[in-house]
């Protein structure tokens, strides 16, 4: 009798975890390495689980795919460790006993950057062909937190075989994937794309797992299937435990069967313990074929309310737009940055944009100063907001507290390594990268959190990306900039640009798009200044006449500033009669350079509407 001809009239109870056993036994390498290494161990393990009453026994190749395996450095052995594991579990199977599942894990997390969707087909692809040389009873895909990739992973087998395929969704919420669709809809679209059987494994224990499926309605044509961690995890003495008693799995599991589950195994934390209590509470119940779901009180998710300004990327499409970085102090007194503050906005600048901790190295939180200049001075603030101090659960805080505080305009960057700051010791988080960032940003402006639960109100943050024009392929870093435009950038914000050449060759690769560009001008405050960002500052290169010229101004510190300006100017000049965007960077807190400056592109477009004027009078 077939898998799917069982699940007809049948509960089955599958395995637990794998990788939790080897982990007790203090295996600290590629799990599936063992596959060919030492296969008695993972044989060993799929028998005690066959003992404890396991119908199903899934294969030791969770992540036996070239990407993840390439941490290892053994991509090119795909192949011999797929079919090494489904010929160890086939032999631990008894005759017409048990059914085998040959096991594909999912590669994104948040980061869709972790792999591009031709790239999870060809892995995927390479992995399942290994796997059905050995006839397995069907196909695992396990852990997806991400619902595009198991979609396309369902869609791309479908086509290359009529195996049953069971397909898992992973969740951070109960009921909700991450990209805020409902466990319900997920399941029944997975349904639809060819998915035999459907349903959740991982990050939640069963309480969780129980409720995640109760507003889930039974499919037509597919099964459910749920394999719950043991409980939640902790760290103990440096080393990942679940407290989760294997009675408790074990009533849990009726209750899944309660919501219509036929296929009940287990994930992380659990054991052939786990599996033994679940197939003695399950025995001699038979699957329920008509389930009562409530329908689900909807969720109202609020508009955003007012802002006070109008987007920045609104208005630069329209007319000239200035914001000024004016980094907040390394040190505790702010009396001369709000000073410098409030003399660059009285002037007319559109924004005061500050950096989050720049070049690595400690300052007053911008959050904290852009809340003082927002609420005591009325002035703008433009926040910069990094990848590298923040993990996720930091990154949404901030984001919300934001919110909280109206201030909505966003600079996402990933951020300089900490191994360049004040701290080298310290450590660079890296949840994501800029790109999927401005992605999470946005998905808040839809009201929905980093984990895909509903926050009853829209964010309206107006975000801006980094743009590194100062590179030697113009072309490519476009491209990026492209990819950055479809992640959800309203806007770019651009390095310091030091030649006019570059301010034009900018405007060419970049005019075919309607998202605005800020060029960044930053004025250099002497010949030490200058070299430093020429040789040492990632992204900013100074041209030879540029540094000729600063050198030519020696110790005297007046003519250096002059000069610094004066070059400043020229790039100005140019930069405004290609771009309505300009981004100001003040260098050592010297907000009189940056006034200056701001005078003169006060000055150009006086001039240029003087003379719109006067051609419009003598016609």
């Amino acid at each position: 009798m077939s898998l799917m001809e069982k699940l007809q009239t049948n509960v089955l109870t599958a395995d637990g975890a794998m990788g939790t056993i080897l982990y007790s036994y203090g295996i600290d390498y590629c799990y599936e390495e063992l596959n060919i290494e030492k296969p008695e161990i993972v044989e060993k393990i799929h028998q005690d689980y066959i003992a404890a009453g396991a119908d199903i026994i899934q294969t030791n190749t969770y992540s036996a795919n070239a990407i993840k395996l390439a941490r290892y450095g053994l991509e090119s052995r795909v192949t011999e460790f797929n079919k090494a594991a489904i010929q160890i579990a086939k032999r631990a199977a008894t005759p017409g006993g048990q059914y085998v599942l040959g096991t594909i894990g999912g590669l994104r997390g948040i980061r869709k950057s972790d792999a591009s969707i031709d790239e999870v087909n060809q892995v995927v692809l390479e992995q399942a062909n290994a796997l059905l040389t050995g006839d397995p009873d069907g196909l695992l895909l396990e852990t997806y937190y991400d619902f595009e990739e198991l979609s396309a992973v369902v869609s791309t087998l479908r086509q290359i075989t009529d195996v049953p395929l069971i397909a898992q969704v992973s969740m951070h919420d109960p009921g909700v994937l991450q990209n805020g669709l409902s466990l319900n809809d997920a399941l029944h679209q997975l349904e639809s794309l060819g998915a035999s059987v459907v349903g959740v494994n991982c990050r939640l224990g069963p309480y969780h797992t129980i409720q995640a499926f109760e507003n889930v309605t039974l499919p037509k044509n597919a099964f459910l299937s749920a394999y719950p961690n043991a409980s939640l995890l902790d760290v103990e003495d440096g080393r990942i435990v679940y407290e989760s008693e294997a009675e408790y799995f074990g009533r849990a599991a009726v209750l899944l069967r309660d919501q219509g589950v036929r296929l009940i195994g287990g994930c992380c934390g659990t054991t052939p313990k786990h599996i033994a209590a679940a197939k003695t509470r399950l025995a001699g119940l038979s699957p329920i074929t008509k389930k009562l779901v409530e329908p689900a009180k909807p969720i109202i998710i609020q508009e955003a309310g007012p802002i006070k300004y109008e987007p920045l990327h609104e208005k630069a499409k329209r007319e000239r737009t200035v914001i000024v970085e004016l980094d907040t102090p390394r040190h505790l007194e702010t009396e001369d940055y709000i000073k410098g503050a409030n003399l660059l906005y009285d002037a007319g600048v559109d924004a005061v944009t500050m950096a989050d901790n720049s070049l690595a190295s400690p300052r007053i939180s911008n959050m904290a100063m852009g809340s003082i200049i927002k609420m005591k001075h009325n002035i703008r603030p433009l926040v910069h907001l990094t990848c590298r101090d923040h993990n996720l659960i930091g990154l949404q805080s901030h984001l919300m507290g934001l919110d909280a505080l109206g201030i909505h305009d966003i600079l996402a960057v990933t951020g300089d390594p900490t191994k360049v700051g004040d701290f080298p010791g310290a450590t660079s988080v890296y949840d994501v990268s800029s790109m999927e960032l401005l992605q999470l940003i946005k998905q808040l402006n839809e009201g929905i959190s980093f984990s895909g639960k509903p926050l009853r109100k829209k964010a309206n943050f107006s975000v801006s990306a980094a743009f590194n024009p100062n590179v030697r392929v113009l072309d490519r870093a476009v491209q990026r900039l492209e990819k950055k435009i479809e992640a959800g950038a309203d806007y770019f914000i651009t390095q310091p640009v030091y030649t006019k050449e570059k301010i034009i060759d900018v405007y060419e690769a970049t005019k075919h798009l309607e998202t605005p560009i800020f060029i960044g001008i930053m004025p250099l405050t002497n010949i030490r200044n200058a070299e430093f960002l020429h040789h040492e500052v990632p992204g900013i290169k100074l041209s030879d006449e540029v540094l000729e010229r600063m050198r030519a101004c020696g110790d005297d510190r007046a003519k250096a500033t002059e000069t610094g300006i004066q070059i400043a100017k020229e790039l100005i000049d140019t930069a405004a009669q290609y771009f309505k965007g300009l981004y100001l960077i003040t260098p050592f807190l010297r907000y009189d350079m940056t006034l200056e400056l701001y005078q003169h592109i006060k000055q150009i477009d006086e001039q240029k509407e003087r003379e719109l004027t006067h051609a419009e009078t003598s016609y």
